[in-house]
């Protein structure tokens, strides 16, 4: 049973690696943006948090790495 679990958690990262790589790399990039560039007034809705920056950033970096992931049909 375990490895039947583990087989399938790591075939999941396998077929979905490209987009978590996306992701992480687009919270890192929304992080950097909220400091070097931010919120000045602090009423921006995305810039002026890092939480809210970082996030977007993973689902823009997401879908965008998404883009170039093939998904084989059966």
């Amino acid at each position: 049973m375990y490895v039947q679990q583990h087989y399938y958690k790591m075939t999941l990262l396998k077929k979905y690696s490209l987009t978590i790589i996306g992701a992480l790399i687009g919270a890192v990039a929304g992080f950097l943006y909220w400091q070097q560039v931010g919120c000045a007034s602090g009423t921006c809705a995305i810039t002026s948090s890092p939480v809210n920056s970082s996030l977007y950033g993973a689902l823009m970096g997401a879908l965008f790495a998404n883009i170039f992931q093939n998904d084989k049909q059966n």
